[in-house]
């Protein structure tokens, strides 16, 4: 589901969670003032005038803190607006309860209060009195056992009335509860969106005032630089051993990936017409029928971890000690990825990155 999309859902549930706000009787929603998780905070501003490969070396170097630094926004973002969406879920879960309850508890209440009614007309003189006076004893003391029964029942009745009522102050306490979060992670995503803009804009600005022929020899300096890593890594021996063969699922997970090659890469997508990193990898694996977490953080977090040496295609490879990065291994020392604003997705060296660690998500 797209960034927009999501908006407006989110905008949609808001006004269902400020109806049931409205219905609650004595309760408050409020808004918090929480206080986002810190982002990356590297100075976004420099100018450099390139005019030897040194010089574009530095440029690259900065180059690649921008886009690193816009990636771990993004994670951010993408899970501020994942839990966003939980709670919204889970707001909406609520009001039903408490709408639902609402009504139970007006149908109790008048059940109670028919009860008490009835209790009051069948008052008056001591059952020792109505006994004596009966013209048939036995009639009265059949009624009085029925009378038993029902008071037997209304006790029953007020305790579900009470138990009614306790879940409908819980209810509404959770639903407080799940507002504040939601407040506190929309606050928390709006937050890294200006991040994520910040960097991408500043990486732009930097790239914009290269010429093309400086642009072309960056490029070349990149590609090299990915090379060397990839080389450094192979050679290490770290692929001897690695099985080359995908489970059925990873196969899925793979054949969908690979039919994303060439779609642009756009922060916060997951599909269908472009995705970030873990857009990619998440949504692979949704084709193979296995749920995984949104972000490329939780993603090495929750998943199972396996050694590199134990790696097989379909497996996830995270990349940097942040876990800011995430790919798709496809076999042969190379994976598939979407790289970062600006590139598509496309095929590369699996060790072009530095390697954190593996993850399998049918494990």
């Amino acid at each position: 589901m797209g960034r927009g999309k999501r908006s407006l859902i989110a905008a949609a549930v808001a006004a269902v969670c400020a109806v049931t706000v409205l219905t609650v009787p004595g309760t408050a929603f409020a808004a918090p003032a929480p206080t986002p998780t810190p982002l990356p905070t590297t100075n976004p501003d420099l100018t450099l005038p390139p005019s030897s490969d040194t010089d574009l070396e530095a440029v690259r170097t900065r180059l690649d803190a921008l886009y690193h630094d816009a990636a771990v926004a993004t994670d951010a973002y993408n899970a501020a607006e994942e839990q966003a969406e939980k709670q919204s879920t889970e707001i909406v879960e609520l009001a039903k309860k408490i709408a639902e309850g609402r009504e139970a508890l007006a149908g109790l209440k008048d059940r109670a209060g028919a009860a008490a009614r009835a209790q009051y007309r069948g008052g008056g003189l001591p059952d020792e009195a109505k006994l004596v006076l009966s013209d048939s004893p036995g009639e009265f003391l059949d009624g009085a056992g029925r009378a038993r029964q029902g008071q037997r029942a209304t006790e029953g009745l007020l305790g579900e009335l009470t138990r009614t009522q306790q879940d409908l102050e819980q209810y509404a306490k959770d639903a407080s509860a799940q507002w504040q979060k939601l407040e506190a992670n929309r606050k928390a995503k709006a937050t890294a969106q200006k991040k994520v803009e910040q960097q991408i804009a500043a990486a732009e600005k930097l790239e914009s005032e290269l010429e093309q022929e400086e642009r072309d020899r960056l490029t070349r300096l990149q590609e090299q630089a990915a090379q060397r890593a990839q080389t450094a890594w192979l050679d290490s021996g770290a692929l001897a051993g690695v099985d080359s063969q995908a489970g059925p699922q990873g196969e899925q997970a793979i054949a969908y990936a690979t039919a994303q090659l060439g779609k642009p890469y756009v922060w916060g997508a997951e599909g269908p017409e472009s995705f970030d990193c873990s857009g990619l990898t998440s949504q692979a694996w949704a084709s193979a029928g296995v749920q995984v977490p949104r972000t490329s953080q939780e993603q090495w977090r929750q998943l199972t971890r396996v050694d590199v040496k134990d790696m097989r295609p379909g497996d996830l490879i995270v990349y940097f000690d942040d876990a800011s990065h995430i790919a798709l291994y496809l076999g042969d020392g190379k994976m598939i990825h979407a790289p970062r604003p600006g590139r598509t997705i496309t095929i590369a060296g699996a060790g072009s990155m530095p390697i954190l660690g593996v993850v399998r998500p049918d494990a």
